[in-house]
């Protein structure tokens, strides 16, 4: 599975759930509250923007927005809401893709830097988000802790979320780091979809390793975007990494 064939039309018409899953007000508003907090006066620049679902919002807010994306559908979806004036994107993978300029804020949202599969386009997006941040710049990076203590021996997969109508699970390759979200909906029918996507995880060390690679500091760790504590039980973290200042 290729991300460009992931990221496909019929996943870009579909992705957008307006108010509920990552849409939801309890979700996107401390995401966006925090982000521009954190770009302040300055420009913030996105990776895998996806179809504008923070970079929208935090461009209402006053914050000048640009985009890296590999999808083109997602982009085309995109320009329903803003047009390349109000916030342009440059078409291309976040481990290598260059936009113009220089940004306070470059932000990875919603555990998409695992969408790189091996360790070496890992560190090459905090070289890339190096690259395009002002001295005492900063990345943050939103990414789900693996939960590999839900595992016992011999099992190879854990159902992260049920609900009526929808099972997300997630199976492991221990030796590669990957795993497989697998995303099943279905209604009351004998009929169901399936969408899947391929990750790497990163424990939070090796991206605290990573990050020093590419000459940042960590700044600040918490559990969520509304700064709760990060702890052994918690289930994803938001990292603020900084550029030193000059």
């Amino acid at each position: 599975m290729q991300q460009e064939e992931i990221w496909d039309a019929d996943t870009a018409q579909r992705y957008d759930t307006p108010g509920s899953g990552m849409f939801a007000p309890e979700v996107l508003g401390p995401t966006v509250d925090r982000l521009a907090q954190l770009a302040g006066e300055g420009a913030a620049l996105e990776f895998a923007i996806g179809t504008g679902r923070v970079a929208v919002p935090l461009a209402e807010r006053g914050v000048s927005v640009t985009g890296i994306e590999l999808s083109r559908p997602m982009v085309e979806r995109l320009r329903t809401k803003v047009d390349e004036a109000t916030i342009p994107v440059i078409i291309g993978d976040m481990a290598t893709a260059v936009a113009p300029g220089k940004f306070d804020l470059v932000y990875l949202v919603f555990n998409t830097i695992s969408n790189l599969l091996t360790q070496d386009e890992q560190v090459q997006c905090f070289h890339n988000a190096a690259r395009h941040l002002t001295p005492g710049g900063r990345f943050v990076i939103e990414l789900w802790v693996p939960e590999l203590r839900k595992l016992p021996p011999g099992q190879e997969a854990t159902v992260w979320h049920c609900e009526p109508g929808y099972i997300g699970l997630d199976t492991y390759d221990f030796l590669r780091q990957h795993v497989v979200s697998h995303h099943f909906r279905f209604d009351e029918t004998q009929q169901a979809q399936l969408f899947r996507s391929p990750h790497r995880y990163i424990w939070p060390a090796e991206l605290d390793l990573m990050a020093r690679l590419a000459g940042f500091e960590l700044e600040t760790r918490h559990g969520d975007w509304d700064g709760s504590a990060f702890t052994a039980e918690s289930r994803s973290h938001v990292s603020v990494y900084r550029v030193p200042p000059v």
